[in-house]
């Protein structure tokens, strides 16, 4: 039987003088320039066979420069860019950014909005409507207080194709389960929508997170997606506020372990490849 490839669903790079990442916080360690020749090794390290950037600025311009980087380096299978979806012309955006065989979805910087429902509010379903006409994906960047708004989204829009990134962010630090979990429930119940297990050593307590911490929200994404919904992300560079990259990989098979060999391939390669229809 061939071996699945293992996928990284969800990474970063950025050059700090290339585009506006004001989201950064001032004197960040975050604060420079992380690319390709900075994750290749570590990739290989840990296992990872092939990636998946994730935007990180709100800029198609953006997009067109990960694209060029998918070109560059093999180990890159697919971006997730930015687009507006609230322009009435988004999909002339999205043709152009699709004529790439790397250009496999959208993402929009939800949790930064002062509306918690903005991607309701805002004219986005529409451009979520052209997602849909070109068997693109969304990436939900939600944190507990737009959960709610996810199922509003799925009935106005029930064939998108859509993963909640970083397990919708629960406050890990402070050991909270709700609203959170009921939530996260309702969710889950709604066929097709996937869940990313990452980004969670950053809401976790950065200097003495352990595995404890993380595992009881795993195990509760995992009862309600199935494997054959999760997917692993690294969120790196982000997550080395709080873990290097090994350790973030390593901790994740570590909680996962008890799951069976085809489980565990589903979840570390086989739901990212089909989710985003990778060729790998």
């Amino acid at each position: 039987m061939t071996k699945s490839p293992v996928v990284d669903s969800h990474h970063h790079f950025w050059e700090i003088e290339r585009f506006d990442y004001s989201w950064m916080p001032d004197g960040s360690p975050l604060a420079t320039d992380y690319g390709p020749a900075d994750l290749a090794p570590l990739v290989k390290a840990a296992g990872v066979d092939c990636t998946v950037i994730v935007q990180a600025v709100s800029s198609p311009e953006e997009a067109r420069w990960l694209l060029e980087l998918a070109d560059q380096n093999d180990f890159i299978a697919g971006i997730v860019g930015w687009v507006d979806l609230t322009d009435p012309e988004v999909g002339y955006t999205l043709d152009e950014l699709q004529r790439s065989k790397y250009f496999k979805g959208v993402r929009h910087i939800w949790e930064g909005e002062d509306d918690p429902g903005w991607i309701v509010n805002s004219g986005a379903i529409n451009g979520l409507h052209e997602l849909v006409r070109r068997d693109l994906t969304f990436d939900f960047l939600a944190k507990p207080p737009n959960l709610p708004f996810i199922p509003q989204v799925m009935q106005k829009v029930p064939d998108l194709r859509a993963v909640v990134d970083h397990i919708a962010k629960p406050l890990i630090a402070d050991h909270l389960i709700e609203p959170w979990l009921t939530d996260m429930r309702k969710v889950a119940s709604i066929d097709g929508i996937h869940c990313k297990i990452s980004g969670m050593v950053t809401e976790a307590d950065h200097q003495n997170w352990t595995a404890d911490d993380l595992r009881p929200y795993v195990h509760h994404v995992l009862g309600m997606f199935g494997t054959d919904r999760l997917m692993f992300g690294s969120d790196w560079p982000v997550s080395t506020l709080a873990a290097e990259y090994q350790t973030v990989t390593d901790t994740a098979r570590e909680i996962l372990r008890s799951l069976s060999p085809e489980a565990q391939a589903d979840v570390f390669g086989g739901t990212a490849t089909r989710f985003y229809r990778l060729d790998v």
